[in-house]
Order: C-alpha cells, then structure tokens, then sequence
C-alpha cells in the first residue's frame, strides 16, 4: 500500500521554526526525488527547484497537525537507528544503504536534532513529534520501499537512553574508528561540532571549565572522548545494540550491520550496495583509495582517548566471543 492518492503524498515536515514561543513546522514537496544524497540537506536543496517549493508562500503547520497527518499516512517500518563517532564511515554506509531501492536511508535530518535539542516542548509532545516526524520521512513513496533507516548526529550518542524509550524495540547501531584518525580526518576539515561554542558544549557534557583548561585542538579529543564514553554506557546497558568498527573494512561493517537489523536482501541489490562502497562517500563519481593523513604529530593528549577506544575494542570483542 501506498500514499499515491493522499492529499500530503511527497510532502515532509523538514525544518522546526520557534518564533515568539510559537512553534511551527515548514513542509516541502519532495516530487519524485529519493534521499539519494550522501546528507538529508542536499536532497532538500535539490526540491526547492521544484515548482511547489518555488511559490513565495511557505507551507506551514503546528506540531499537532504532525502528528494527527502522521497517523494517515503509510510508513515503512524503522529498521536500525545508527549512531557513530564521525569520520567514521557512516556516510559510506548510509550511500551503501541507499543504493538499494528497497531502503529509504535518511541521513542527519536537522528536523531530528532540532526536536531533540528543542526547549519548547514537554517530553510526551517531543517523543511524539519525533515518531511523527520520521514516520512522515519514511513514508512509502515507491512499491519498492520496506525498509528505514536514520542515521543520527554524532552527538546524539547522548540521548540514546531516551531514543530507547521510544523506540523500544529498534535495533541500534555504533560506528566507531580509530580516535587518531577521526582527529585527522577533522584537522584537515573541521566538523561544527569539534570547535568550542558552535554547539552548546553542554550537548556533550562539557563544562564551562574544562573548555578554559584546554587547547582548540584538545577541544576535539575531549568531544571524541564523551562519543566513547556515550558509546560504552549504552552498549553495556543494551540488549539490541551492535558495534561497527570502520577499522575491519567497510564491507564488514555494511555485511555486519545489515546481519544485525535482519533484512534478506536480493543478491542485486547486496551487488549494487558493495559496488558503492568503491567510490568515495561523498562523490559517487570519484573513486576511494583511502583517506591521506598529514605525517606531523596532532597536538593533543591521547592518554585518555586511547584508553577509551582500549576498552571499546575489548568490551565489543568481548560480547561477540560470548
């Protein structure tokens, strides 16, 4: 069954705007367009050509209407939430998973966090909104389509406790790699959230204090340290939760985790999900020979990093040899 003939077919709540204590959400018109892209925002760029999306009003509704037309609307169901540390090969995975027509892969939706990270709501109304959000985005446009998936924020490794009590029984993922080269990877391009201030460091459970006490570039191996630690406290206190390590080789990590959500897939679309994992993440066009590091030393203590990631492996190593 499809929304073929439902008057908000194609149509998804994508952007919280907070105005005078109000709250509403804007909607856009999706076409025929997949979230093919390597991130949710660029398939969003790529509807505002459409002629609805063009017109100078701006479609609008309350955090009620979400809700009640979420109810009306056909939905495939949630397969895996996947969390991950960055730059660590989520966004291959997430371009692997969405090769397959039979997935609807949303990547890193600002929609979610801004739920997550919103004030203005009580925790009913929040966790109700965010089942009605994604399961507008993972409405069934295509016949094809069984399958979502939501790739998270690095930081919501923070509200996973919370994400389990609404999706009690959804399997989790975590994607973690070496901390040295996820620094690397940031040193030669910056994420937002590994500069002091552009997040709230209270989103990672830093204090005011310890960023005074700290370099710039330190700044990031403690965020990289709370994902650890994010990562440790809930995959020992989960029972439907399974590591991913960028370090085994993404085609493990795409075999591993596509094991673990239980899906059989058709042996073509498994071909067209191992092919993409030759080209690079986020160009599809430009073939992956591997990340290139700078040779010199990165400024920063690792002692506790590195004892972290220590205990990752072995904590990880030590549930699947049980």
């Amino acid at each position: 069954m499809e929304n073929i003939h439902h008057p908000l077919s194609n149509w998804i709540p994508y952007k919280l705007i907070e105005k005078n204590n109000e709250i509403y959400f804007e909607w856009i018109y999706l076409g025929d367009l997949k979230y093919a892209e390597p991130f949710f925002e660029e398939t969003i760029l790529k509807c505002r050509k459409h002629e609805c999306n063009s017109k100078p009003f701006k479609v609008t509704s309350t955090p009620e209407n979400v809700i009640e037309w979420s109810e009306e609307i056909v939905s495939v169901d949630l397969k895996s939430l996947v969390f991950h540390v960055s730059r660590c090969g989520s966004t291959m995975l997430s371009q692997s998973l969405a090769t397959s027509s039979e997935n609807i892969m949303v990547s890193e939706a600002p929609i979610v966090d801004e739920i997550l990270r919103s004030n203005l709501f009580g925790l009913d109304k929040k966790s109700a909104l965010l089942k009605a959000v994604i399961k507008l985005l993972g409405q069934k446009r295509f016949p094809e389509q069984n399958n979502l998936i939501l790739k998270l924020d690095a930081w919501h490794i923070f509200n996973a406790g919370y994400l389990r009590s609404i999706f009690a029984e959804t399997p989790f993922a975590l994607l973690y790699r070496n901390p040295t080269e996820v620094l690397k990877s940031h040193q030669k391009k910056m994420g937002m959230h590994m500069v002091p201030n552009l997040l709230p460091p209270s989103v990672f459970g830093i204090t005011a204090q310890e960023i005074n006490r700290i370099s710039f570039q330190q700044y990031g191996a403690l965020v990289l340290e709370k994902y650890f630690e994010g990562f440790l406290s809930f995959y020992e206190t989960d029972q439907n939760v399974t590591a991913l390590y960028y370090n085994d080789g993404m085609k493990q990590v795409v075999e591993k985790f596509i094991s673990f959500i239980n899906i059989n897939y058709a042996y073509s679309e498994l071909d067209k999900m191992y092919e993409r994992l030759n080209a690079h993440s986020k160009n599809e066009n430009e073939a992956f020979t591997g990340d290139s590091f700078k040779e010199e030393e990165l400024e920063i203590n690792f002692t506790k990093l590195n004892l972290l990631y220590e205990k990752l492996n072995n904590t990880f190593l030590e549930h699947q040899e049980s």
